[in-house]
């Protein structure tokens, strides 16, 4: 601990390795762009980072209500972070339902940094604390460490020379929040400051007020004696690179466009907008420079059959959507399956059924993915572990559609979808090679759509190009020449192909590994899609602890890798995370006839590494 000495107070300097802070006030209160910000300059810094945006899904949420509550979750750290963090090391409150929300997510010993005009009569008796009590008066907060502060009359303050309304003033009291954590965390205001001019381009008094508040923050921290302490958390030790911060749905885009340059093919994005796959087409639309085409449709139907329209057409065809999207797609993917053209449809997994929870993460549409469809119609699944892993698995997702003629399912998830973490860009020299099945000409012999190789693939022809003139349609293809046929044996044989060429795409998938500890530990924790850190964490930490434990991540859903069956086999017990009632450990013990426990979890929120372990441990113990 290093002191420096100033003529008015005593300042000390304390390295912490790692931080968990949680944002929280009403979705006014510019809560998310609050983290974000945070988040992007500690990425600058070097930290490691992992993020957990939570919101309602009302445009205009109930004002001081709980259930009008927007939060923030970020851990950052000079060590690897796997998890936005079980418990916050500090609460930022803005007002009294933010901290009746969320006070159960601080840990005993940790800070409340609270805005006091957020406790008046009205937000108190909004957020249900009965009869005005309160509790920033009341001692009820005596195990925390309580920073008061009046950010709305500061901001007022700092603002007092300027033309604005109050309201308008008021919409900067979370700069004032940002600048004091910058300057609690000795973090510059550079990165903050630079945002804040590019967002307000065109409106120069916005600028200035902004500035003027972030600054004030700042400063605050800096002259006031309250404050002693000052923390700092030194940047992480990453693998050597250029990074950038990404949230999932960024780099399901990104990993969409470097797969169709990989392959040479313009991407085609036909899409409805729907929580929280949204922000995909956003980004998509960005990118016409890459020969991507984005089409918002009328509907849901729209979006994948003119994805499906485009990939007959040659080229790599794309729709997204969340579960309530995805149930409307599902004749148009028995067509994708039947015609056997690539195709990938990304599922952004919410609560359901239903509308369900349009801004809660769940993982719930597993079964749907399988099987959610009439008649037998496999597809392959893959699932993204962590916002950066989307870029992987949705460059993954093209190739195997492409190479392989089939559509492909990709199961990302709210957590996932709009946490943030640092990513390393690749290079693009070390990309798979992604290799079209395109014929280009007759060759003098009688094509045949669906003739087949070793793989079990039918060839790619662009419809216009003589002698390959072809017909397509939902109705069944007679084997090689592709004519309608209503034989029943023709029928069974040809379910049994498109399921055989399925089934084959394991051989061109990585075998299973394990993610951490030995082959023949007792207990395998078994995770797919956003469980990954959680269950990483609570590994680790068993590991240290003496626990004979082991973690094994699957992506490849359907087919599953070649070896998964026998490394699962190896262990005494199996336990499977899953933020379900209990799909994947439902497949596992029909497909390898293993005794698999369920730990299930379906309240919107992901786990935490606590709940993993100690389900874990109690495993262990029983």
């Amino acid at each position: 601990m290093e002191k420096t000495k100033s003529p008015e107070t005593v300042r000390m300097n304390e390295e912490r390795r790692d931080v968990t802070i949680l944002f929280a006030g009403d979705s006014g209160d510019g809560i998310q762009l609050t983290g974000s910000q945070f988040t992007n300059t500690s990425a600058l810094f070097g930290n490691d980072i992992s993020t957990f945006p939570n919101y309602p899904a009302e445009i205009r949420a109930p004002q001081g209500t709980i259930a009008g509550v927007s939060g923030f979750q970020l851990n950052f750290g000079s060590v690897e972070i796997f998890t936005p963090g079980d418990m916050c090391d500090v609460l930022v409150v803005m007002n009294a339902a933010a901290l009746k929300a969320n006070l159960n997510r601080l840990k005993i010993g940790g800070t409340v940094i609270a805005n006091t005009a957020g406790f008046d009569k009205k937000n108190l008796t909004l957020a249900g604390y009965i009869d005005g009590n309160n509790p920033l008066e009341n001692n009820s907060l005596g195990k925390y460490r309580l920073i008061e502060i009046d950010i709305t009359k500061l901001t007022r303050e700092a603002l007092k020379e300027t033309p604005l309304g109050i309201k308008e003033k008021d919409r900067s009291k979370n700069m004032f929040v940002l600048g004091f954590l910058y300057w609690m965390y000795n973090r510059k205001l550079g990165p903050t400051e630079d945002f804040i001019r590019d967002k307000f381009a065109k409106a120069p008094e916005l600028i200035a007020s902004n500035l003027a508040v972030l600054k004030a923050g700042y400063n605050y921290g800096d002259t006031s004696e309250t404050f002693t302490t000052r923390y700092e958390v030194k940047p992480a030790p990453l693998p050597k690179g250029v990074y950038r911060n990404i949230m999932g749905n960024q780099a399901v885009a990104i990993g969409l466009i470097a797969a169709s340059r990989k392959a040479g093919l313009p991407l085609f994005y036909g899409s409805y907008p729907i929580t929280p796959a949204s922000d995909i087409l956003h980004e998509l639309a960005r990118h016409k420079n890459f020969d991507v085409r984005s089409f918002q449709a009328e509907d849901e139907i729209a979006a994948i059959t003119s994805a499906i329209g485009s990939s007959f057409a040659g080229n790599i065809g794309i729709t997204a959507s969340s579960g309530p999207g995805i149930a409307l797609k599902g004749e148009a993917l028995g067509l994708a399956c039947i015609l056997e053209l690539p195709l990938v449809i990304v599922n952004v997994q919410r609560g359901g059924p239903s509308t369900g929870l349009p801004t809660k993460t769940e993982q719930a549409d597993l079964m749907q993915a399988l099987y959610g469809r009439n008649g037998e119609a496999p597809i392959p699944v893959l699932a993204p572990a962590s916002p950066r892993d989307c870029f992987e698995m949705a460059y993954e997702a093209v190739r195997i559609a492409v190479e392989h003629m089939t559509p492909v399912f990709l199961l990302s998830d709210g957590y996932i979808a709009n946490g943030a973490e640092p990513w390393r860009f690749p290079v693009s020299a070390d990309l798979t090679p992604i290799k079209p099945p395109l014929r280009k000409s007759a060759g003098g012999e009688a094509y045949m759509p669906y003739a087949r190789d070793g793989k079990g693939v039918r060839e790619w022809v662009v419809p216009g190009l003589k002698g390959m003139e072809h017909r397509i349609g939902g109705l069944e293809k007679e084997d090689i020449t592709g004519n309608i046929s209503y034989d029943p044996e023709n029928h069974q044989k040809m379910t049994l192909l498109r399921a055989e060429k399925v089934r084959r795409i394991a051989d061109f998938i990585p075998e299973q590994a394990l993610d951490r500890g030995s082959p023949d530990a007792e207990l395998c924790i078994l995770s797919w899609g956003s469980t990954y850190g959680a269950v990483k964490t609570a590994v680790k930490e068993m590991i240290e602890e003496g626990y004979s434990v082991a973690h094994i991540h699957v992506k490849y859903l359907n087919p599953f890798p070649k070896n998964l069956g026998d490394l699962l086999r190896g262990f005494r017990r199996v336990m499977v995370p899953e933020l379900n009632h209990g799909q994947l450990v439902k497949i596992i013990r029909s497909e390898f006839l293993i005794d698999a426990r369920p730990l299930t979890k379906i309240k919107g929120l992901p786990f935490t590494a606590s709940e993993v372990k100690e389900a874990a441990v109690n495993t262990l113990e029983a």
